[in-house]
């Protein structure tokens, strides 16, 4: 057997293999308008219609209209098994911070009451796992500001998260 043959079918290999990827990536970069394009749901906030370990794909907020559960109930639009959508965002725009996937429940204004009372500090969206029982803010983020948003979920696929769950 030629080492020298066998180095160069492996290189050519790793390099078709990163090409692919690259591919991949930047298609779904096009498609989609954000990155990342699809996350793992890392916890049972949104049960019962999102799971640990599903896959969820994502849109740009830019390329679609966020409809929140208090519009989505006025006019009968579902998402996910509620009224609404479903946002991943960064809490308080820190990037640092592991991205939420929660429902998207209404607008509010700054200076609005927050599910607590205290006012808006801005204007955004407030936000509440399916399975939770109280929004998050003020919990884990202020409203949710649209510039904060990696993308507004569009459909999943079951379980092949842990995969990366497992690994990161």
């Amino acid at each position: 057997m030629d080492t020298k043959a066998t180095v160069t079918e492996l290189i050519k290999d790793v390099v078709t293999t990163l090409i692919t990827v690259a591919v991949i990536i930047g298609i779904g970069i096009v498609l989609t308008g954000t990155w990342p394009f699809m996350v793992a749901v890392e916890s049972g906030s949104m049960e019962p219609h999102m799971h640990r370990g599903d896959v969820v794909f994502l849109v740009s907020p830019d390329r679609t209209k966020i409809i929140t559960w208090e519009e989505g109930k006025k006019i009968g639009y579902k998402s996910f098994g509620d009224y609404g959508d479903v946002i991943v965002y960064y809490p308080n725009g820190d990037k640092s911070r592991t991205p939420i996937i929660h429902r998207a429940m209404y607008w509010v204004e700054k200076g609005e009451p927050m599910p607590n009372g205290e006012p808006a500090p801005h204007a955004g969206y407030i936000t509440k796992g399916d399975y939770n029982h109280i929004p998050d803010q003020p919990r884990l983020s202020s409203p949710v500001k649209k510039e904060w948003i990696v993308g507004v979920a569009k459909f999943r696929i079951p379980f092949i998260g842990y995969l990366r769950l497992i690994f990161g």
